[in-house]
């Protein structure tokens, strides 16, 4: 899979602002309203990534959760960490 380039990661953004470039990884920390809402969160992420088979890196604290967001195996950002982005988005409306 092949990394994404600037015209791509531009595009993504003017509709997902909120995630940052962080190198080859792209990061979002959500806030919710408790620690039983963040964790409804982080299952219905964890069930997105099975499906997808492609896994984010998870840090929780209380009521906030950071995604982080990199292919591995390719030691670059690719369309499957955009598209997992997008679908996790979802979630929060």
């Amino acid at each position: 899979m092949a990394r994404i380039d600037d015209a791509a990661w531009s595009e993504f953004t003017g509709s997902h602002p909120d995630w940052h470039l962080d190198g080859e990884t792209i990061r979002r920390t959500f806030t919710f309203a408790d620690f039983n809402e963040a964790m409804g969160f982080v299952i219905r992420v964890a069930l997105a990534a099975e499906v997808a088979d492609h896994h984010p890196d998870i840090d929780i604290r209380w009521n906030r959760v950071t995604l982080s967001l990199t292919t591995h195996s390719e030691g670059a950002l690719t369309r499957k960490d955009l598209d997992l982005a997008v679908r996790i988005d979802g979630f929060v409306g």
